[in-house]
């Protein structure tokens, strides 16, 4: 059991979800590693035409990526995806890191 916000839960509090490792790939895709350990790809092609992710469409902004406080950022920290958005629109790595 476990106390949040003055309401009480039976289980355990599940811990909150962040980006331990990030590196971009090749066609925009970033390589994750979160911090249940999994490391996983995420591919951020179908974000590009949304106008909070165009900056992203020069490749060099987008390899530009580094974590804050678990999310992964850009541009100083202008731009940012969450991490259970990256975790559950990504696909399982499976292998080792190509960039």
């Amino acid at each position: 059991m476990y106390i949040k916000n003055g309401i009480a839960y039976a289980g355990e509090e599940e811990p909150m979800l962040k980006v331990n490792g990030v590196h971009p790939l090749d066609n925009y895709k970033l390589w994750l590693r979160f911090s249940t350990g999994e490391a996983r790809v995420f591919d951020c092609t179908p974000l590009l035409s949304e106008p909070a992710f165009a900056p992203l469409q020069d490749v060099n902004i987008f390899k530009n990526v580094y974590i804050d406080y678990g999310v992964p950022v850009w541009n100083g920290g202008d731009i940012d995806i969450a991490p259970e958005t990256l975790y559950e629109k990504s696909v399982p790595a499976g292998g080792a890191v190509d960039a």
